[in-house]
């Protein structure tokens, strides 16, 4: 998910899905038809919970002198009517055996309820992916058999607030990550929960698990890609969502106070242009007040603009827009772009540098700082520790098409390298270096975007990089052409009307440094770190060429 334009030969691959063109539209009516008679069924079957949750209500059974310490909290309650003092709240994740014997108030979504008769019920409450298990037990004074009975009868993932007391059992407790359980004083219900179209507890469930499972003659919910993203609020409550995302906020975290630290500063260029930022068809266009205007790409114009403007050394972290009807596991029509852009004193190789400290701080953050996020994520999607170099494998696009004709690959040696090649190429990297990142640099210039400078030396190669992770390319960079002659003469030839990127051009017509940069999709970073097979599963609300909602 760089912010380089896409090879030509991924531009529009076959879809995974079988789905393109007028097939695609068929595929997508059916899914939305089959979607809406669920939600339907959904919704009449909440209505009649509704209507015996009312009955029951109404029923004769007498008056609970303790009807205080439960129920569902009324709205106006719920409308600031209160000031409170948040310190008197315990987190879920911080509830542990030192505050044995404690009162705690905790909030959190009722995970799991299970009654024992009438006179117990338990219940997991979950808050930020962490879970504890509580009791309620009748006992005089404090819980009635009517507030047990609440209790079971709470909808799972229904938002509520208890009192109670912390309690260590002999036991360990194999259903929740605390290892105490608390004894309900008091229980309130803050949102009850509507029928649930998705179980977290099954779209937390691993492929392993599943195949166990069935072996065993048990038949698991197995929550396919689909269901996952059409309900999608659901499915980031589970343990690995939860990690996942506050990873690729760690990412972004490490990504900003790197360059900080490195003289960089950030910058917020504009999302809306007049014209295509990297040359080609795949842009969204749109109408702005009577002109003719596109997403923008890249922030790639406009970064180079700042340089130009005397910025020195910049980076933007903000969203980027690719038109293409790429059905593949790894591309998304918007995604996250992390760009720098830097001044140059001689050569590319300094953009380099920055590209091997940054992602080499970065891993070594992760592994150190996101231990419980990414087991969170490798119980559900096991994968194994990014391998990686103190200092990182750089190789030339000469070499690198070599050892795959070595190995027996066939590929163009003045081509870019198809996903196969480049997969290929990452295990053959693996097996002689014994790392999964590195670079591939001096790209063919035919390859590259219009704005790329060619090599001093041969004229077919570009002043360009790569960077790889697992096989799949994360980055594109190069060292940017600042002559502006050049640059116009460059854009005509890959059929860019100069007219739309006068404004671009013109900017280097007042002196321009020597200057250079990369982007990265942030979504696709996090994929690959973590082993994962779609970059769908990284994107909170995924935009693909059939997906725009939720």
């Amino acid at each position: 998910m760089s912010s380089e334009p896409l090879p030509a030969s991924e531009l529009s691959p076959k879809p995974e899905n079988g789905a393109n063109g007028e097939n695609g539209d068929s595929v997508s009516k059916k899914a939305a038809k089959k979607e809406a008679a669920k939600q339907e069924k959904l919704r009449r079957r909440q209505e009649q919970e509704e209507a015996a949750a009312a009955a029951r209500a109404q029923s004769d059974e007498p008056a609970d002198p303790l009807a205080g310490n439960y129920g569902d909290l009324p709205l106006i309650e719920l409308q600031s009517m209160k000031i409170a003092d948040v310190k008197n709240w315990t987190e879920v994740g911080a509830l542990t055996k030192a505050l044995k014997d404690q009162k705690v108030q905790i909030r959190g979504r009722a995970q799991t309820i299970r009654a024992v008769g009438k006179n117990m019920a338990f219940l997991v409450v979950r808050e930020k992916g962490f879970t504890v298990q509580c009791v309620a037990t009748v006992q005089p004074e404090i819980v009635s058999r009517q507030m047990v009975k609440y209790v079971a009868a709470l909808s799972r993932e229904s938002v509520i607030d208890i009192e109670g007391v912390v309690s260590v059992p002999e036991q360990p407790i194999k259903g929740a990550s605390q290892q105490v359980e608390v004894q309900v004083r008091k229980l309130y219900c803050v949102s009850r929960a509507a029928v649930l179209p998705i179980n977290v507890e099954d779209a937390a469930r691993s492929d392993a698990e599943i195949e166990r499972a069935s072996q065993a003659g048990e038949q698991l919910v197995r929550v396919n890609q689909d269901t996952r993203l059409n309900n999608r609020v659901i499915d980031i409550r589970t343990p690995a969502n939860q990690g996942i995302f506050r990873i690729q906020s760690h990412v972004g975290l490490i990504f900003r106070q790197f360059l900080l630290s490195e003289g960089f500063f950030e910058i917020h260029s504009p999302k809306l242009i007049a014209g295509s930022s990297e040359g080609g068809a795949s842009v969204f266009k749109l109408d702005y007040k009577g002109q003719p205007a596109c997403l923008a790409q890249s922030p790639q114009l406009a970064k180079q603009m700042a340089i130009c403007g005397d910025f020195g050394r910049i980076f933007e972290i903000g969203p980027v827009f690719r038109a293409e009807d790429s059905f593949t596991h790894r591309h998304l029509c918007e995604f996250t772009g992390l760009d720098i852009e830097m001044e140059l004193k001689w050569n590319y190789f300094e953009v380099m540098d920055v590209v091997d400290k940054l992602f080499v701080t970065m891993f070594d953050y992760l592994h150190k700082n996101c231990e419980k996020e990414l087991e969170a994520v490798r119980r559900q999607y096991p994968f194994e520790p990014l391998k990686y170099l103190p200092e990182t494998l750089r190789l030339t696009f000469a070499e690198g098409v070599q050892m795959l004709k070595d190995a027996g690959v066939e590929v163009d040696p003045m081509g870019d390298l198809n996903t196969e090649a480049e997969r290929k190429l990452g295990q053959l990297v693996l097996e002689k270096y014994g790392t999964e990142f590195y670079i591939l640099h001096r790209y063919p210039l035919a390859v590259r975007p219009f704005y790329t400078m060619p090599c001093y030396d041969n004229q077919e190669y570009s002043n360009s990089f790569d960077v790889f992770i697992r096989g799949e390319e994360i980055i594109s960079g190069a060292q940017r052409i600042h002559v502006p002659e050049f640059l116009a003469e460059r854009a005509e030839a890959r059929g860019i009307d100069v007219k739309t990127i006068s404004t671009y051009i013109d900017s280097f017509r007042y002196g321009a440094p020597l200057h250079g940069g990369f982007g990265v999709g942030l979504e696709r970073v996090v994929m690959l770190f973590c082993g994962l097979n779609n970059i769908r599963k990284t994107s909170l609300f995924p935009r693909d060429p059939l997906r725009l909602a939720p």
